[in-house]
């Protein structure tokens, strides 16, 4: 029988029994496998993939939507990923169109690295923003001022407001999946009043820091540094870039640049909420 064209190939929901595909076909593309990232992505977002004829997947992407479910406020697009044997042909440009008509009027977000970008680009997203990726093993020097505990079930509610005011939108149903997504959940306080709080996630033999909302620079360092004192694998995280001091401290201390992704959006010219308090997403993949 021929082999049907990938043009021919229907783009379809992807749920969390594709998991093994979807990290199969990180791997392929030479990105770690990320089963528990993926995990996270296809519980809390939609994905969409193409099945490949000689099996497995040929593409795929995930879309975690925020706000109103029934009106979304913003849409980010993650995990843009094509076989490596079905690359430049169009699949990855097919599936974000696809991807860009499901959302209609909502506005999307996504971080791009410079090889995505172009394709990007040319679909009319525009670069509000940029992210830098730094990992390495933490070296602590001093005890922080502020105050940092782990986090408790009573203080899911303050943290779903302050996750709110900060982000700009309701993301529930990512805040509520990090006790059990994250190794570690820490909030930190001042007068009895949450003001900051940071998970650490496994991501093969590292512990990603993400989300990071703190009220300055002081208490992000602060969760950081109780962060890494109760793990000993390296930490890799992604900073806006306009924090600065944020991002030579750490450098201080021993995580070292790796990459500079874009922050690109679609339908809005940034995003919405506190960047000044945002210093690092959940994951690059979900914003």
């Amino acid at each position: 029988m021929p082999t049907p064209s990938l043009d021919a190939l229907p783009i379809r929901r992807l749920t969390l029994r594709d998991l093994t595909a979807c990290a199969d076909l990180s791997e392929d593309r030479g990105w770690p496998r990320e089963e528990h990232k993926w995990g996270l992505l296809l519980a809390a977002g939609r994905g969409h993939g193409v099945d490949a004829p000689d099996g497995g997947l040929a593409a795929a992407c995930v879309v975690t939507e925020y706000g109103p479910r029934e009106r979304p406020s913003l849409a980010a697009v993650g995990m843009v990923l094509v076989a490596e044997r079905h690359s430049r042909q169009g699949l990855g440009r097919r599936l974000m169109r696809h991807v860009l008509e499901e959302a209609g009027t909502t506005p999307l977000t996504l971080h791009a690295t410079p090889l995505g970008r172009p394709l990007y680009e040319e679909l009319g997203f525009k670069v509000t923003g940029q992210a830098e990726m730094v990992r390495g093993h933490f070296v602590p020097s001093g005890r922080p001022d502020v105050l940092t505990r782990t986090a408790t079930a009573d203080d899911l509610p303050a943290l779903l407001r302050l996750d709110e005011e900060v982000f700009g939108m309701d993301r529930t149903h990512i805040v509520t999946r990090l006790p059990a997504f994250a190794d570690q959940l820490r909030v930190a306080e001042e007068d009895g009043r949450i003001i900051g709080y940071a998970a650490a996630w496994p991501n093969m033999h590292t512990h990603v820091v993400g989300p990071l909302i703190a009220q300055d620079t002081a208490t992000a360092q602060a969760l950081i540094a109780s962060l890494a004192a109760h793990t000993n694998r390296p930490l890799r995280t992604d900073i806006d870039v306009r924090h600065r001091e944020l991002l030579d401290w750490v450098k201080a201390r021993g995580l070292a640049p790796v990459a500079f992704n874009a922050v690109m959006t679609h339908g809005i010219t940034e995003l919405p909420g506190d960047w000044s308090r945002r210093f690092a997403p959940v994951t690059v993949a979900a914003s």
